[in-house]
């Protein structure tokens, strides 16, 4: 199949300009390296996976990163952040030099880029498919197929399906590195804490409730939350509580990455099951975030993202910021319309400290309107500017 192109990889290709150093993080296989190679054609490519590669890298830093003088990628660079310091080094002396950076860890990354390449690398995210990259591919698909295949690219690409993919994800890379780095021994309390996670996804986080289920201390919980998050499987949605003066919801909620990885943690094993799993609404709702992040993230900007909830049972779903205006979105995964979906975007504006752009339900009916003061939007043709 031909290289889907990804919607990053101009903004990716404009911060090369400006920077020496690009540095591109994101889960395994979101398709980093395939982006990198199609964005960078002529640079030269080395992966930190390999174990000859690696060890002549750390051997001799100096020979390894002068073998040319075009510009050079190196994948998963967490391999060899000793590396780091050198690359400072050479574009200090030659800014015409270029590297591309990836890795699957943005915990290791950001600590070591900000010691060594403080203010010599651009950092760029790169997570699953976007649905609209996806789209040509997944054109006849239902919804319950698309959020039970998730949009990782093999799988967008039919290389792969989720049934394999997924089982092999968590044997592979959450059983051993993501297990590593937290450093538990214990792998059924691992996959225990990765299926709670899974069931309380749209749901506040309450990492005391999650520790008395695994029977470890709240600290503990949180600590391998952030690992999560570090590794992309899982992300925070944080509350908007700019306005102080109300009694606002100040924990974030969680949702996944990809959908795919959470409907396997959920053992549901097929779009048929998935239609009539009680998880289904929380996970079409993870699906549309997850758009949101994405979108953000390609545009090389902040997440930014946020969700409203008060005491008075207010609560409006996705907030993002654009341009310093705020936009409200109510996500709904059933097919028929019903104007209670407008309640909490209608008065919005006396919720929400800022100004007040669009509102916009989005579910899986066919009906639209997006001349009203609230838009409705079929899943498929939301857009994020």
């Amino acid at each position: 199949m031909e290289y889907i192109e990804r919607q990053i990889s101009e903004t990716v290709k404009e911060a090369s300009t400006c920077f020496p150093v690009i540095c591109i993080t994101g889960p395994r296989q979101s398709g980093k390296s395939t982006l990198i190679k199609n964005t960078f054609p002529d640079y030269v490519r080395f992966s930190m996976e390999d174990l000859n590669v690696r060890e002549y890298a750390l051997n001799d830093p100096i020979a390894f990163l002068g073998q040319t003088d075009k510009g050079m990628i190196l994948d998963e660079i967490q391999r060899t952040p000793e590396l780091m310091s050198y690359i400072q080094g050479i574009v200090d002396e030659n800014p015409e030099r270029k590297f591309i950076l990836s890795g699957s860890s943005n915990f290791i990354l950001l600590k070591t880029i900000s010691q060594s390449l403080a203010g010599r690398a651009g950092l760029f995210e790169l997570l699953p498919m976007t649905y609209q990259e996806a789209s040509e591919s997944y054109s006849g698909l239902t919804l319950d197929e698309l959020i039970f295949n998730g949009l990782y690219p093999a799988i967008v690409a039919g290389k792969n399906k989720a049934k394999f993919l997924y089982p092999s994800y968590v044997k592979t890379y959450l059983d051993k590195d993501v297990r590593d780095l937290i450093q538990v021994k214990d792998q059924t309390m691992f996959n225990t804490f990765l299926k709670l996670c899974a069931g309380r996804i749209g749901s506040i986080f309450n990492a005391s409730e999650i520790a008395n289920d695994i029977g470890v201390s709240s600290k503990t919980i949180s600590s391998w939350l952030s690992v999560l998050e570090a590794s992309y499987i899982i992300f925070r949605l944080q509350p908007y509580y700019e306005n102080t003066g109300k009694r606002l919801t100040k924990s974030p909620k969680i949702y996944f990455c990809d959908t795919g990885l959470a409907c396997y943690l959920l053992d549901i094993e097929s779009p048929k099951q998935l239609s009539r799993d009680k998880m289904r609404g929380p996970l079409f709702e993870n699906f549309i975030v997850t758009e949101a992040l994405k979108s953000r993230f390609n545009q090389g900007r902040e997440g930014n993202i946020y969700f409203y909830r008060d005491s008075n049972n207010n609560e409006i779903d996705l907030i993002t910021s654009r341009h310093g205006v705020l936009d409200g979105i109510e996500i709904k995964s059933g097919m028929t319309y019903n104007t209670s979906f407008e309640t909490v975007l209608r008065k919005m504006d006396l919720l929400v400290k800022g100004p007040i752009g669009t509102r916009t339900v989005v579910y899986t009916g066919e009906m639209e309107n997006t001349a009203g003061e609230i838009k409705l939007v079929n899943y498929r043709n939301l857009r994020f500017d």
